[in-house]
């Protein structure tokens, strides 16, 4: 790369935290942005720089060419004039493939983020056009991945705390988890591929299973058998709505128990040959799950 700035904005999120665990070793400076405070690991690396975003922006560096999202696509054009102050030339903002899977769902909240991201999608692509920015999108499947996620680390929780896992009919809808190293390695090859330049990509695991075989596998690193509740629809809503009263499981909704039984693939054959994605198969290992378990 001509430059060697990068910025990363939502840099202590889940893809975050493995987006700079790669570039720690590397040869560029990089400029991470987060809400939070700096966790205190991060600051013996001498070629990362920490900002909270409320820092003030004549004490930012400049020309920094490239920048990569890792928050909200939705919440992007709040951070438009930070871009412009940094001097950014070369866009890659993390947005998801529930853009699709959500977009007729019966849930009004999936439907809702469904419409943020398609309309977060469109304001960076206008803003980064009328900027002279090159962009490129990635929008990953299901992300795990250091027990951090609201995915497979809400079903060890589950399965953890009840020791089985209620399931709606067959629960035969196909998944493609997609570990978060390999959304993060997606992330940094884009930036050095002139063929992402102003393009959209859905990226997903190596491995197709059913969501059923997905929660076998969170059963199997918890080293437990599995052990399923089948459990009508009118049950379902009923439990989901008290399972929502209790702390950490508030993002449950009706949306992803109907999803069970749909399928949730996508093809990544475009960002194999343009990028070489080749993503990692659902292997879970201890360290994939909450620490606390």
């Amino acid at each position: 790369m001509p430059n060697h700035k990068i910025a990363v904005l939502g840099a202590t999120s889940l893809v975050g935290e493995s987006l700079l665990a790669s570039l720690r070793s590397g040869t560029e400076e990089v400029f991470a942005f987060s809400r939070s405070s700096v966790p205190s690991q991060e600051k013996r690396f001498q070629n990362i720089s920490w900002f909270t975003l409320d820092s003030d922006l004549y004490a930012l560096p400049d020309n920094v060419f490239y920048f990569v999202s890792l928050a909200p696509v939705w919440v992007l054009p709040d951070y438009f004039p930070l871009m412009q102050r940094l001097g950014v030339r070369r866009l890659v903002v993390l947005s998801s493939t529930s853009l699709f899977t959500k977009e007729d769902s019966e849930d009004h909240s999936d439907r809702s983020v469904s419409l943020r991201l398609k309309a977060g999608e469109e304001k960076l692509k206008e803003w980064a056009e009328a900027h002279a920015v090159k962009w490129t999108i990635i929008r990953p499947t299901l992300i795990y991945g250091g027990g951090k996620d609201k995915n497979i680390s809400s079903i060890a929780s589950l399965v953890h705390k009840f020791g089985t896992f209620p399931l709606l009919g067959r629960a035969a809808g196909l998944r493609q988890p997609v570990h978060r190293d390999d959304v993060a390695m997606a992330c940094l090859a884009v930036l050095r591929c002139p063929q992402a330049i102003n393009k959209a990509y859905n990226i997903a695991g190596g491995e197709v299973v059913t969501y059923r075989e997905m929660v076998s596998r969170v059963f199997a690193a918890l080293e437990k058998r599995p052990r399923y509740l089948s459990i009508p629809l009118f049950l379902f809503k009923y439990g989901l709505f008290v399972l929502r009263a209790i702390p950490g499981y508030r993002h449950l909704t009706m949306g992803m128990v109907d999803r069970m039984n749909k399928d949730m693939v996508f093809d990544y054959s475009q960002a194999s040959r343009d990028f070489g994605y080749t993503p990692r198969p659902f292997a879970l290992s201890r360290t994939d799950l909450p620490s606390v378990l």
